[in-house]
């Protein structure tokens, strides 16, 4: 009997393991932020040591290329960890804010930024380091404790995550489980603070039902068809590129690749040319035979795209359509003239099929879109100013990207996540920190009896008076109706009710 990859913890070990996590956030371990500094240095000398490592793991896995392993999970992940540390401090900052006007003397109001708790992380298969650890960054920075669950669909990265993480952080207070559907399933069933999960929507639905038993917060980085809009005027050679590049990069199975193409008649030639140079150019006559093409992650998702592609009852495969069970191969596949209510148009294609849908017009384009769910991101080719704003004006997605695929994952200072069906909240840069951040709202009043003259209009018995004043102090004058006489009245009366106050204690 052959010995598994992957060595699934116990019950007993994942008992331990959340009560671990839990008692040491509780502790306030990992508060200071020195701590966090350490441990987000840690975490970038995991990666930066163990770069050959990482690398085999993601080609045993994926067979994927060295150059992908490392611009696609490495090199991003450390310059998530990168951002962290530059803006540690000034994230983690209390923010102090100016007060309305009736609290304006005498109090302090502050945005505390407070960890939310010891928190699960559940990653992905597709990019199963950089999503795995690049939630782990915000867990760290916002000083959390957290435990990650890697994908059992790629053994190698989960194993080696699993010997890596307490070697490099902190294991009071940083742990990794693995396992299947049971141990995720026993994991759920602890109370987190927080929950950050990658993956698909049936599997979200599983982890709201368990979330909502004890009314947990969650961020869901979903996916969905994510369409391409070409307009017929814009660059075919560079569009084409471009597309082939989102399309191909970890062969397909990426969360934001393009999932169809929406374009003209007129247009479809010509970027059909364009797609099969890409393809040439990038990959040679055989794909199968390129080193730098990835494989699809196990048989079942073989299958699953071999059916997609055999049960779709329109298209003409016009680039593209061998496969290879063995080697778990799928050619990058083009498939033209695809109804709109076919096969591969109910789901996300998850893999290196791309179907071309014709549309008469921008308008008919927008409508299709719009008649389904929102996507993780919409691109659009298009130099066309005007198109490309009726287009943002006229659809909904988690993100759009304007003449490229897949750059906008690498952008810190742009938020990453969905909307509706394609996801909830959203991370990276300062987004990740406040994915795992409290903002609690802090006031703080004095006790001076000179401001009690003001604060006792709320105090009963209730009086014409007192209700005509407090109305002068609360209610405010809308801008487009304040004169002269509304923007300082407010201060008349408090001055006036301290005169009051004073003479009394005055005569007293």
């Amino acid at each position: 009997m052959t010995t598994p990859i992957l060595q699934y913890n116990t019950k007993t070990e994942i008992e331990q393991t959340a009560l671990t996590v839990q008692q040491t956030f509780k502790s306030g371990y990992t508060r200071p932020l020195k701590f966090r500094r350490h441990q987000l240095e840690q975490l970038w000398r995991l990666i930066d040591d163990n770069t050959d490592a990482l690398c085999d793991a993601l080609y045993m896995d994926l067979r994927k290329h060295k150059y992908e392993a490392t611009l696609g999970e490495l090199i991003t992940a450390k310059e998530e960890i990168n951002d962290a540390l530059v803006h540690l401090e000034e994230w983690a900052r209390d923010e102090q804010t100016t007060p309305s006007f009736i609290n304006r003397v005498g109090t302090t109001c502050i945005k505390r930024k407070e960890p939310k708790g010891a928190v699960l992380v559940i990653a992905p298969w597709n990019y199963p380091v950089y999503l795995a650890l690049t939630p782990l960054v915000g867990a760290i920075a916002a000083g959390c404790t957290a435990v990650l669950k890697p994908s059992e669909v790629t053994p190698h990265s989960a194993k080696l995550l699993a010997e890596l993480v307490p070697r490099y952080l902190d294991n009071r207070a940083f742990m990794v489980v693995n396992g299947g559907v049971p141990e995720t399933t026993q994991l759920l069933d602890h109370k987190w603070d927080h929950i950050f999960y990658t993956g698909n929507g049936t599997v979200a639905k599983i982890i709201m039902k368990a979330a909502a038993k004890n009314l947990t917060s969650l961020t869901l980085e979903l996916g969905g068809k994510s369409p391409v809009i070409i307009d017929e005027n814009a660059n075919m050679t560079v569009a084409a590129k471009r597309v082939v590049f989102g399309k191909t990069f970890n062969a397909g199975q990426t969360c934001v690749a393009p999932d169809y193409i929406l374009l003209t008649a007129k247009a479809e030639e010509k970027f059909i040319s364009a797609l099969k140079q890409a393809f040439l150019e990038m990959y040679g006559p055989d794909p199968q035979a390129s080193k730098d093409y990835g494989r699809i992650v196990n048989t079942r998702h073989f299958k699953r795209l071999c059916n997609l592609l055999m049960e779709n009852k329109s298209g003409d495969v016009v680039i593209g359509g061998q496969a290879d069970e063995n080697d778990l191969f799928i050619a990058p596949t083009v498939i033209a003239n695809v109804e709109r209510d076919d096969k591969l148009m109910k789901e996300e294609i998850f893999g290196p099929l791309l179907p071309l849908i014709r549309v008469t017009d921008i308008d008919d384009a927008i409508e299709y879109i719009n008649s389904k769910d929102e996507p993780l991101v919409l691109y659009i080719f298009s130099t066309n100013k005007k198109l490309v704003n009726k287009v943002l004006d006229s659809t909904r997605s988690g993100g759009v990207l304007v003449n490229d695929t897949l750059m906008h994952v690498s952008e810190g200072t742009l938020p990453f996540g969905g909307t509706g069906p394609s996801g909830m909240g959203s991370y990276h840069g300062r987004s990740s920190f406040d994915a795992f951040t409290h903002v609690r709202s802090t006031m703080i009043k004095g006790l001076s009896p000179v401001m009690e003259s003001a604060m006792a209009l709320r105090y009963a018995p209730y009086t014409t008076r007192n209700m005509s004043i407090a109305k002068m102090l609360l209610e405010t004058t809308p801008q487009f109706k304040r004169g002269f006489l509304q923007k300082y009245i407010k201060w008349i009366v408090v001055v006036l009710l301290f005169g009051v106050h004073y003479a009394r204690n005055r005569r007293l």
